[in-house]
């Protein structure tokens, strides 16, 4: 089932300030409440909620509005059920509670009875009026949802309840119970849906309602699950807060979702009919697909098959962390030299718990045998639950081991790319090895976007299902020729890149002056990019990559500075974090690489920024 979205944010951007009760407005301005309802039942919802969420005596007394608790939740209620009882279809309305707007003893000044109290008082009004369901959402307390739960069991003991608390970043409610708590809790309380909503946005709730769902499945009960998210986390654009999730990322996420366990989906903060829509849409799709077969005649023996349609993938975390407007941390490690991979597989562990979000798999650095990249990110995908990129050189690869690798890799769960030429057998351990290549960086990045994830090869002939990569682009601020970096960087773009890693940066001057030359000659930079930081280990290691690597440049302050530093590796730290301090305003993500695997001082370079 299908619920509404927000309210209050969809009441502010229709210019209601919020210094005023938008719980009042079911008396003042009845159509406008009437209005939103409407809008998300034509959207596809089949629970709408009451515009009764801080309709309670603490919250009301702030605006004077004590003496009209009743009036505010039965007029509420009416609003809601004209809309529903308008559709000619079966919609539910759930009578909205939230939290009293007050903290409950000990963290506060407000007793558990008289909490209680409160909640049989705004209870009782919106049963009056004959709401299908109670839902308290957005609770952080379980103490203060225990009292509503028990008030509604005494209120209206036969009449579902929603139970839904909120759920920070790590997982965790603000005041720090895990899922499994919550869970456990709302069950024994004798709530029919236990849910999540609000504070993040669906990537960040998931994990939560798995918990939820797991524990609801071992319960004799057996209540139902509900996942209402954010938009996204919520950003400020002047005067006001904006909501970074689309609709159609909220579509995505809906099969995620129902796999997850969840039975009633919906929108919270920042959340409009058009997200709701977007859910719909893609609910219809599933249930239409899980009862329809394809019958494709096969021509040998004129013997008929069936066909399931694929379902479809969600994007890769990484993808999703851009679309949110999130600065994403990323480092880099080194295949192993042999084919244990156990002491990276610890070191990306410790990079993760470190605070970084992705780790990139280099492919033969510097042209030295290395185990093959793509094995190395789907055992760290697999032992860490970690998301990986991973680099991928066109230069000596010919178009078939090109896609073959791509579908192997594909195939192991790798998802995210980065396209790049790669080093020249000269440099590296085997200067004799061939360096041919079919396909250039923008050429690859084309043929996997426009091949590939269409379900296709070079040729045009079919793989079956259609890949999902997600595919970067590298970009260099500092080159010898700038014009003919930005045509080319431009060219990547255009094959279909969607995101780009640049190489590493020590001075801000020339990123400022590369995104100020192609904005004159393209405009915006249309894709995310992850600025490189490099820590240099040592004052030799940083002459090293001066003189001998033509794609970094240290400026001289740099190289003096290392020559004066007593510990040259700390120096080298605090030069990759003013570097990242600087890039975090002009880019969306940092791409850290340490200096002969010392993931500890990859680890210090990201405290400036988490």
């Amino acid at each position: 089932m299908v619920a509404d979205g927000a309210m209050g944010t969809v009441l502010y951007s229709r210019g209601v300030f919020i210094n005023r009760s938008y719980d009042e407005l079911n008396l003042s301005q009845p159509e406008v409440i009437l209005d939103i309802h409407r809008s998300y039942v034509e959207a596809g919802a089949e629970l709408i909620e009451t515009n009764t969420f801080g309709a309670n005596r603490f919250r009301l007394i702030e605006h004077e509005l004590e003496n009209k608790i009743a009036a505010i939740n039965q007029a509420g209620a009416r609003l809601a059920r004209k809309a529903a009882d308008e559709s000619r279809r079966r919609i539910y309305v759930a009578g909205s509670i939230g939290p009293l707007g007050v903290r409950l003893a000990p963290l506060g000044r407000v007793s558990p009875i008289e909490a209680f109290e409160a909640f049989k008082e705004q209870i009782a009004a919106l049963v009056a009026e004959g709401v299908d369901a109670l839902i308290f959402e957005t609770f952080s307390d379980l103490g203060e949802i225990t009292q509503a739960i028990k008030a509604a069991k005494e209120v209206a003991p036969g009449l579902p309840v929603i139970a839904q608390m909120t759920f920070t970043e790590d997982g965790c409610t603000p005041l720090g119970d895990s899922a499994d708590q919550v869970a456990q809790t709302l069950i024994d309380l004798g709530a029919n849906v236990i849910g999540a909503n609000c504070s993040v946005g669906p990537a960040r709730l998931l994990p939560v309602i798995q918990t939820l769902a797991h524990r609801a499945r071992m319960s004799e009960r057996a209540p139902l699950v509900s996942i209402q998210p954010n938009a996204g986390w919520p950003q400020r654009m002047g005067p006001r807060l904006v909501y970074p999730a689309t609709p159609e990322y909220f579509g995505d996420y809906v099969r995620r979702f129902l796999d997850a366990g969840a039975t009633l989906v919906g929108g919270c903060c920042g959340t409009t009919p058009q997200h709701i829509r977007a859910m719909r849409a893609v609910l219809d799709e599933a249930e239409l697909r899980a009862t329809t077969r394809i019958a494709i005649s096969v021509p040998r023996g004129g013997a008929l098959a069936e066909a399931v349609v694929s379902e479809p993938v969600a994007p890769t975390q990484l993808a999703e962390k851009f679309a949110e407007k999130k600065f994403v941390i990323a480092v880099e490690v080194d295949p192993p030299r042999g084919h244990n991979a156990n002491r990276i597989i610890e070191a990306a562990r410790e990079l993760k718990h470190a605070g970084f979000d992705v780790v990139h798999i280099a492919d033969t650095p510097m042209a030295r045998m290395r185990m093959s990249a793509w094995a190395l990110a789907h055992l760290i995908q697999r032992d860490t639950d970690m998301e990986t990129v991973l680099h991928f050189p066109t230069r000596g690869r010919n178009l078939l081991r090109v896609q073959g690798d791509l579908l192997a890799a594909h195939a192991l769960g790798v998802r995210n790319l980065l396209v790049l030429m790669g080093d020249p057998p000269s440099v590296g351990d085997y200067p004799e090895a061939g360096d041919q290549h079919d396909i250039v960086p923008s050429g690859l990045v084309k043929l996997i976007k426009g091949n590939l994830n269409t379900g296709k090869d070079s040729a045009g002939m079919t793989i079956g299902a259609a890949t999902t990569f997600h595919v970067g682009v590298a970009v260099n601020f500092n080159p010898p020729d700038l014009e003919r970096e930005i045509k080319t960087f431009r060219k990547k773009i255009l094959a279909g890149a969607d995101f780009a890693v640049s190489q590493p940066i020590f001075d801000i001057a020339p990123v400022r002056l590369f995104f100020r030359r192609y904005q004159d000659q393209f405009g915006a930079v249309p894709i995310p990019i992850m600025g490189g930081v490099l820590p240099p280990a040592s004052l030799r290691n940083a002459e090293f990559l001066h003189n001998e690597l033509p794609s970094i440049f240290l400026p001289d302050w740099a190289l003096d500075r290392m020559r004066k530093a007593a510990d040259g590796r700390k120096e080298g730290v605090r030069i990759a974090q003013e570097a990242l301090a600087q890039l975090r305003e002009l880019v969306q993500g940092a791409y850290v690489m340490p200096m002969f695997g010392r993931y500890d001082s990859a680890a210090e370079v990201i405290e400036v920024v988490r």
